[in-house]
């Protein structure tokens, strides 16, 4: 009992002199809570990043390739300005800046292929902030973050002394995989799950030395069971591979290596492009959901023809596909029940004629659009028609210049195509195939003799939910005559 309120009375008298010394420390040493806190600034915390993800260029556009940044990093960007090129699915198309502020810090480099809607692909600051302090948002650091307690957890029960081994497991396989074109074609092209390579590039890319450093190590794995099968005498794999019958192919034929000359039966992957893979869905949908119907027409193109050499002496150069153009729209001026599109609740008519034309380019075909074409004459027909031409081959379209078509002609004369039956451009009703033109010997009704005439075959091919036989024989009536009496196009 005594001991206890000994103890108790020290304790007091211990509390009061630490309660005196700290009422002592406190004005001698005023400037001491100022030193013993900090505040947030950008200097530790980073500058807060203006993000700028990767749009939307066109309608049905999934995913990008970025093809080459116009503004780097560190440099003034404003409003308007052109940041970069994104390869669409229809074009290349330049991506503008929509604030003013500087280009802080570029996540996927040119090249970058295959990018998602939305991806965030680059970082800006606001005016007057410095931008090698920004901030990067933290979903690529969180994805690294989480493989490394996997690997802790898998080290753990073989051995505690293992704990200075989780800078081995770089390869952060959680978050989303960043591929260089070269090495996803490696590793596509051998069958190999990318994951189990090492990233090693900026930011965790995979590049080409990582892609051909696991295609070196992946051999040994395959041999091994190729070595374990010899040994079962019973099932020997030789008269398996004996029988090659001279004339048989193998039902899957093997990949062709990188550097090597293919051997006989093997083939060489070629990645898609996005015009490519679009172009295939859209086909497959048009031959899939639409029921196509076609129709065919001869045309008289003497009058054509002749309008064309006399335009030809006053300096006015214009092709047949520019008065089939001008013909067509015309037609479906007059005939506006042509005029029309598909929806899911049924038919749109359309107020306006705009005439798509079918351009082949290195990338594929596109079908830049010649608008209110019927209120057009001719020779403006032709300058617009070239202009689109040359912007579609060099791949500078806009999307208001390749989208919202109401009618296509597809023109294979040139090439001396005398006929063929093109696919319905989704959701248009009607595309109209050309063939070249050709000398026939007719009978005329007239005098009963036979003439030279430049014949030219047109096949119309139409949506029989839209546009039925009679329709279409009625617009192929009307084509045919307003094309071979070209004054009927002036008056319409």
């Amino acid at each position: 009992m005594a001991a206890s309120l000994r103890l108790g009375r020290q304790g007091v008298l211990f509390g009061l002199r630490l309660s005196n010394i700290n009422k002592c420390s406190r004005p001698t040493h005023p400037r001491q809570q100022r030193v013993r806190h900090f505040f947030p600034s950008p200097w530790l915390l980073g500058v807060s990043p203006v993000q700028v993800q990767m749009p939307a260029l066109s309608p049905t556009m999934e995913e990008g390739n970025i093809v080459k940044w116009l503004k780097k990093e560190g440099e003034a960007v404003a409003a308007g300005d052109a940041l970069c090129e994104i390869e669409t699915d229809k074009a290349v198309v330049t991506m503008e800046a929509n604030d003013d502020g500087i280009m802080a810090k570029i996540l996927m480099d040119e090249g970058s292929r295959n990018v998602r809607l939305g991806t965030l692909i680059a970082l800006m600051v606001e005016e007057g902030q410095d931008w090698k302090q920004v901030e990067i948002p933290p979903p690529e650091a969180a994805a690294p973050s989480a493989s490394p307690p996997a690997t802790h957890a898998a080290a753990a029960p073989v051995l505690s002394p293992a704990a200075p081994s989780p800078p081995p497991p770089k390869p952060a396989t959680s978050g989303p995989l960043r591929l260089s074109p070269a090495a996803r074609h490696i590793l596509d092209t051998h069958g190999i799950d990318p994951k189990l390579a090492i990233p090693t590039g900026p930011r965790g890319l995979i590049t080409k030395e990582d892609a051909l450093n696991l295609l070196k190590m992946s051999p040994a794995p395959k041999a091994t069971p190729a070595m374990a099968a010899p040994a079962a005498p019973s099932p020997v794999p030789t008269p398996v591979t004996a029988p090659p019958p001279p004339g048989s192919r193998p039902n899957i034929p093997p990949l062709s290596v990188p550097g090597k000359p293919g051997a006989p039966g093997t083939f060489t992957e070629i990645p898609a492009s996005n015009v490519r893979r679009v172009i295939a869905q859209r086909l497959t949908q048009s031959k899939t959901t639409i029921p196509h119907a076609y129709a065919s027409v001869d045309c008289d193109m003497a009058a054509v023809m002749h309008l064309r050499k006399d335009l030809a002496k006053e300096q006015i150069k214009v092709s047949v596909n520019d008065f089939i153009i001008k013909a067509a729209a015309v037609t479906l001026k007059e005939m506006p029940e042509v005029n029309v599109t598909w929806s899911g609740d049924g038919p749109l008519a359309l107020d306006s004629i705009h005439i798509s034309i079918a351009v082949a380019t290195d990338k594929g075909l596109i079908t830049p659009i010649i608008k209110d074409a019927a209120n057009k004459g001719v020779q403006e027909i032709s300058a617009n028609a070239k202009a689109l031409a040359q912007k579609a081959r060099d791949g500078k379209l806009l999307p208001e210049e390749y989208q919202g078509g109401s009618f296509s002609i597809s023109n294979l004369g040139m090439f001396g195509i005398s006929g063929f039956s093109a696919v319905i451009n989704p959701p248009q009703a009607c595309i109209l195939a050309v063939g070249t033109s050709r000398a026939e010997l007719r009978l005329c009704e007239d005098d009963q003799t036979l003439r030279t005439q430049q014949m030219m075959t047109v096949t119309l091919s139409s949506d029989g939910r839209l546009v039925d036989d009679g329709l279409a024989s009625q617009f192929l009536d009307k084509f045919r005559a307003n094309l071979e009496q070209p004054q009927r196009m002036a008056l319409a």
